[in-house]
């Protein structure tokens, strides 16, 4: 599995922090930052890493999360979340089967965004029961 990040200008701070943070504990990391570009962009760059391999997952920032949120669930079968939070990053993986999430930079701090990176990319997604949501999500788009 590699964790793909990607930030605009706005995100691109708090992107690099949770960056060391995740190549200190042993992840993969894959960057496709380009700060010239806006998170439409940033998004769609993230978005292509991802969808290389089934096991990517991927994180995007920039100043509220919202933007790159509605980017790549425009994108059939991506299943993505914008997060504020350790516990909704855990269960969004593993409930929905997200591959991205969102954080806003102006929402979340150093400590806590580097938490829910953690979060998201510790968990697994739980299947079973979770899978007809899954499908139904992925139809939509």
């Amino acid at each position: 599995m590699s964790v793909i990040l990607g930030a605009d200008a706005h995100g691109n701070k708090l992107k690099d922090i949770v960056k060391s943070y995740l190549i200190e504990l042993g992840n993969e990391v894959i960057d496709t930052t380009d700060t010239n570009k806006d998170f439409v962009d940033n998004t769609l760059a993230v978005v292509a890493e991802v969808n290389k391999t089934d096991d990517n997952l991927g994180i995007v920032f920039d100043a509220f999360g919202a933007g790159p949120f509605m980017v790549a669930t425009k994108i059939k079968g991506m299943v993505a979340a914008e997060v504020s939070d350790e516990r909704s990053a855990y269960m969004t993986r593993g409930h929905n089967n997200a591959r991205i999430i969102t954080v806003g930079a102006e929402l979340v701090g150093e400590t806590l965004a580097k938490n829910i990176a953690q979060s998201f990319i510790s968990a697994d997604y739980d299947g079973g029961r979770h899978q007809i949501r899954v499908d139904m999500l992925n139809k939509m788009s």
